[in-house]
């Protein structure tokens, strides 16, 4: 590792703890240098921030862009993020199929919750087709048993 990837993984660290301790005007300061040079775990933190407004006011474009720019680099958590905003019309014109999509990505990372989402998508329809077996398997995947679920009984 170089000094500056050490500077990197430090500067990371170091936003990250912020964020987490609701420093949040320190946690931008740190982390919004690392999103604009392409780093997807701080382009999903600030995402999260410019969509609450954590570090000042609300900015949905900004949220969506940064949220897009993580999910696009895989990260799973921004995958997860984006298909929501994509589901209830966030930040970004609703899209059901688009959030459908995205949360299959994070679901195939192995999003337990972006799974469930799916499962109940599939199940009442909604961006996709109706369909009990896609419903079952991301039911199944998300560690819930199926066969136990009222909503696929029906």
């Amino acid at each position: 590792m170089t000094h500056s990837d050490d500077d990197t993984a430090m500067a990371l660290r170091s936003g990250i703890a912020a964020f987490e301790a609701r420093e949040f005007s320190r946690a931008m300061g740190l982390l919004l240098p690392l999103a604009e040079s392409g780093h997807p775990e701080a382009q999903y933190r600030v995402a999260i921030m410019h969509q609450t407004g954590l570090a000042g006011v609300a900015r949905p474009d900004a949220a969506f862009h940064w949220m897009r720019a993580a999910a696009e680099q895989g990260d799973p958590l921004a995958q997860h993020g984006l298909g929501f905003m994509f589901l209830s019309g966030e930040c970004v014109k609703q899209d059901p199929q688009q959030a459908v999509l995205w949360l299959e990505r994070a679901a195939r990372q192995g999003l337990a919750g972006s799974r469930t989402t799916l499962a109940m998508l599939y199940a009442r329809g909604e961006g996709v087709d109706p369909d009990p077996e896609a419903a079952r398997y991301w039911y199944a995947q998300a560690g819930f048993d199926p066969d136990e679920l009222e909503l696929l009984d029906g």
